[in-house]
């Protein structure tokens, strides 16, 4: 498996197995193997096979589904393949069936980091990217500290592999706190934290208001001109997602970095109101295997 990429087809009641086998026509499935199970998706493909007893119930949430997309990530992992892509699992289905994570960023954590590694959630579409430095958790629970922000950026900086890269960092407030007139936690915690980065040789922006810091890379995505930064660093879940969706669409990939295998997904979810009519939009897929195999 070193030399392949593994996919997981994700909830079964979703369209992960639609957006795969369309993908997978459009691409071909060369040093491709399959972690699911022929009831679900039965194609020309090496299938490593999981054990299905339940029954297919598009656009339901289901213990078994939950299960055996628990049980795909898992077997996929211990494959130890170069790339994983894993089409949508729904968090619901799988903590009715005991497994407690927030996502599949934290549960391939779980199974393949080692030695302090921690898995980082990225989105790129070509050269524009996003980095979330706070994940799937409520806005009341977000915290930034210095600490976070600087282990963060520094991970990043040793993953990405380019040749002195330049962040931009959006403020947490409105207005990037305006001073402090809107929220102090510019002035306390991430202005300190992004000179201390700088004084380690890190090409950092101060943090950047977010409603505008993403204007110019719309207009260099519009015109496929190289971004003005290279990588974004989002201090939420929707500060990131929003912008990189409207701009990039269905080319956006969601990436995880940090870890040894790479894993990337599309970026989006289970859609389980089209799940089974055969409506689902595999370019997000296709772009996340394209991206896969630039790695093995």
């Amino acid at each position: 498996m070193k030399n392949k990429i593994v996919i997981t087809t994700g909830d079964v009641n979703g369209i992960g197995a639609e957006i795969t086998r369309k993908a997978l026509e459009t691409l071909g499935t060369q040093n491709v193997v399959l972690v699911s199970n022929r009831k679900i998706l039965d194609i020309d493909c090496e299938m490593v096979e999981v054990s299905f007893d339940g029954e297919i119930q598009f656009g339901q949430i289901t213990k078994e589904s939950g299960e055996f997309s628990f049980q795909c990530l898992k077997k996929a992992c211990e494959l130890k393949p170069k790339a994983i892509v894993t089409a949508p699992t729904a968090k619901e289905a799988m903590h009715l069936a005991g497994h407690y994570f927030n996502g599949q960023t934290e549960l391939l954590e779980h199974f393949l980091a080692h030695d302090g590694q921690k898995a980082e959630m990225l989105f790129a579409a070509k050269d524009f990217r996003v980095l979330l430095l706070t994940r799937h958790c409520a806005l009341k629970d977000i915290k930034i500290t210095r600490e976070l922000i600087i282990e963060k950026v520094e991970r990043l900086t040793s993953v990405l592999n380019l040749e002195n890269p330049c962040f931009a960092l959006c403020g947490l407030n409105p207005h990037a706190g305006e001073h402090g007139v809107l929220g102090l936690e510019e002035e306390e915690i991430i202005i300190p934290a992004v000179e201390e980065l700088r004084a380690k040789g890190v090409s950092i922006t101060l943090p950047k208001p977010a409603d505008t810091l993403f204007i110019g890379a719309a207009e260099a995505y519009r015109k496929n001109e190289k971004m003005p930064y290279d990588c974004y660093i989002a201090m939420y879940h929707d500060q990131g997602l929003i912008p990189m969706k409207v701009i990039a669409g269905s080319s956006a990939v969601n990436v995880t970095i940090g870890l040894d295998i790479l894993r990337t997904s599309p970026s989006h979810g289970t859609a389980f109101d089209i799940a089974g009519r055969g409506l689902a939009n595999p370019d997000s897929m296709i772009e996340a295997i394209k991206y896969a195999s630039l790695y093995t």
